[in-house]
């Protein structure tokens, strides 16, 4: 068989003075920042699960933050852009379920003790984008305070005007100072042609969340499926708390509308 050598495509092949792909990414640190605590098989896969979904949430609070920026200079169209990448990201964690499934309860029970006290239920990326949304619950900083630094990132996050302030403060210098947000977003679903930029940013914070809920709820069935009712270990009540996540609703004049309408 005749081999192919990409040199003679004129492709690159040594890097000892330029950067490589490996040294761009820095793979040295990513592939090698996976240590498990026991000899399952399976908590390679637990492990890599959740380091690539602080990954994504990396990225998430990067298109947040951009997002609330632009909103504030009244530049949509890069809104919306961010806004729907947000949401393809929450796919993509939600098809990253599939994968964590397929451990069974007999695979976890093999490394859970492991595992200490640590939890999901612990991520501060995760509780950055639950206070940049407006879930704003500050009984949840407690899991942060024995990290000075994440504390006061997360407590600079609280005096700043959530993503769905700055929303509502668009709704309101455009539609009405003097009526409700509920009854602002109405006229603006009523008369969409009048408002679009509104209607369209409406649309994107309830795309956003309908694909955040669905990973809430995959997260729930995963949980209930490989351990059942069991407490999670840091803590939490499990599957039971996990549920509760689930009636938390991040812009509800958005989905209370869909009614009066």
């Amino acid at each position: 068989m005749t081999q192919f050598n990409p040199a003679h495509d004129g492709a690159h092949t040594s890097f000892a003075t330029e950067m490589s792909y490996g040294s761009y990414l820095h793979l040295d640190q990513i592939l090698t920042a996976q240590h498990p605590n026991s000899t399952a098989h399976d908590e390679m896969l637990f492990i890599i699960q959740h380091q690539t979904a602080e990954l994504w949430m990396r990225l998430v609070i990067h298109e947040l933050n951009s997002t609330r920026d632009a909103l504030q200079t009244h530049q949509f169209e890069p809104a919306f852009k961010m806004l729907t990448r947000v949401a393809r990201i929450f796919e993509q964690l939600n098809n990253a379920w599939d994968v964590l499934r397929t451990m069974t309860p007999s695979d976890y029970t093999h490394f859970r003790d492991h595992l200490g006290k640590s939890s999901g239920f612990q991520s501060a990326q995760y509780r950055q984008i639950e206070f940049i949304l407006g879930n704003r619950n500050t009984h949840m900083l407690a899991p942060h305070s024995h990290d000075a630094v994440v504390l006061e990132t997360l407590r600079a996050e609280l005096e700043r005007p959530s993503l769905y302030d700055v929303a509502l403060d668009l709704l309101r210098k455009t539609v009405s100072e003097e009526t409700s947000s509920k009854d602002a977003w109405i006229a603006v679903y009523r008369a969409p042609q009048d408002h679009w930029a509104l209607y369209q940013l409406a649309e994107k914070l309830v795309d956003l969340e309908d694909y955040l809920r669905r990973w809430r709820f995959n997260h729930v069935t995963t949980v209930s499926r490989v351990i059942g009712m069991k407490r999670g270990t840091g803590g939490t009540s499990g599957t039971d708390y996990l549920k509760r996540m689930l009636e938390v609703v991040l812009f509800p004049d958005l989905w209370d509308i869909r009614t009066d309408l």
